[in-house]
């Protein structure tokens, strides 16, 4: 790892932080193993600088990349693209028809705005969902990216954001005057928002919620969080950003039978390509007119391009179906092998988007052990799996067989109490922190 290691102390000195995603830095896996920069990928396969090839059985760009690394069909569209000029002084006619066909997925939504990211893009929701309403306070759960809205609610208590994904979030240079306009509430705790509706009458904006995420909505809680929603005259938005596209062609709402104000599409829609979605109701969506949102590079052609020909490829192969399959494979996979072993994990999430964690106070240790053997084996493995169109069974046939081997001997080393001496680097943490 000599390339590896180099490039990670240069980028440390120049790059606060080391990347640009908490996700991907290599101390969220198994620090001084975790291969950490790629020359290439293609279908399920990522190269790292040092030539070493390695079958990705865990976060799939993060969940952008739903159709497999480098597909053919998408990347063809943007070439194309490329060739025939992909910004300019006029805007892309794709736009036009990317949001048609937006809307044509999603009946219950007649206007469409766009951004480049996630993140961003639920930025824009909640301004959209202030602006109909005058308000400012926003009712949140789960983890809505990094922007100042949202990291808000660690001003009023520290700890606010702990049970939404991510754990120790820094609201450093977030305006003071934003705390109190962030209020968390628990997935399938109703009785959490009804009593911050209660608190700030005729104050709160929007609810922004995703509407699955590691567990099934209870029944009728959904259908009882736009009730009380609407009762309040606020707006609901659904992040579909992580869960758009794993259930269905659209957004996961669509299964779930519940249909929100507005709705954010990112990360899958466009199979690795920056594009995002904002779509909505008419009488909401109106005020993205009346306040300021305009973006340079909200405008170029490649992410319309990329989305399209992701959607159409995801709807005519099904592609949602085949991620399910796979990742209820790998669930059993996991549980198959812990139960052979002997050792005791927790699996969730919905199939496509599944996670495992070890029992025990050296968990921790114990996932990094796991990471750093399946590199051996060939395999890029965490916690998480992101199902891909390009996983075959034969990969997860491949996977099973190594994870076993690899439970194996954490189950040996953790009896012979060697499990953290075999560790190359260190514990892996997950969670914000610093990193140098």
């Amino acid at each position: 790892m000599t390339k590896i290691i180099k490039l990670i102390e240069r980028g440390k000195k120049s790059i606060p932080g080391l990347t640009q995603l908490l996700s991907k830095r290599p101390d969220q896996f198994a620090p001084g193993v975790w291969p950490t920069y790629f020359s290439k990928a293609k279908g399920t396969v990522i190269w790292d600088i040092e030539g070493n090839s390695y079958v990705d059985m865990s976060i799939s760009g993060i969940g952008a990349n739903i159709l497999g690394y480098c597909d053919p069909e998408v990347d063809e569209a943007v070439i194309e693209c490329i060739r025939n000029g992909n910004s300019s002084s006029l805007n892309a006619p794709e736009e036009v028809e990317l949001a048609e066909l937006l809307c044509e997925i999603h009946p219950w939504a007649q206007k469409v705005r766009y951004t480049r990211t996630g993140g961003e893009a639920l930025t824009v929701a909640v301004r959209i969902a202030r602006a109909s309403t005058g308000r400012d306070r926003i009712a949140f759960c789960g983890y809505h990216g990094w922007h100042d809205w949202y990291l808000a609610a660690n001003l009023q208590d520290d700890a606010s954001l702990n049970d939404h994904l991510l754990p120790g979030l820094s609201p450093l240079g977030v305006p003071k005057g934003l705390r109190g306009t962030a209020l968390p509430f628990k997935y399938n705790n109703i009785s959490e928002l009804k009593a911050l509706f209660e608190r700030y009458p005729g104050e709160i904006a929007a609810v922004v919620m995703e509407p699955i995420r590691n567990e099934r909505p209870h029944a009728g809680f959904l259908e009882e969080i736009k009730l009380i929603t609407h009762k309040a005259g606020a707006v609901l938005v659904f992040d579909e950003v992580s869960a758009g596209f794993r259930l269905t062609t659209g957004g996961a709402h669509m299964v779930l039978g519940v249909e929100p104000d507005v709705a954010v599409l990112a990360k899958a829609i466009s199979n690795g390509y920056p594009m995002a979605a904002v779509i909505g109701r008419d009488e909401v969506m109106e005020a993205a007119e009346r306040t300021f949102i305009s973006s340079t590079y909200w405008t170029d052609r490649i992410g319309p391009v990329a989305a399209l020909a992701t959607i159409r490829k995801h709807r005519r192969e099904n592609v949602s179906e085949h991620l399910g399959r796979i990742g209820q494979d790998v669930q059993k996979v996991w549980a198959e092998t812990a139960k052979a072993t002997g050792l005791i994990i927790q699996i969730h999430g919905i199939y496509p988007m599944s996670h495992f964690a070890f029992d025990g106070d050296d968990a921790q240790i114990k996932m990094t052990f796991f990471v750093q053997e399946m590199l051996k084996h060939g395999f890029l493995a965490s916690n998480r799996f992101y199902a891909n169109f390009a996983h075959r069974r034969e990969h997860v046939e491949a996977y099973g067989k190594a994870a076993l081997a690899v439970f194996e001997q954490i189950a040996q080393r953790t009896l012979q109490g060697t499990l953290s001496t075999s560790l190359t680097g260190g514990v892996s943490r997950p969670g914000f922190h610093r990193l140098n």
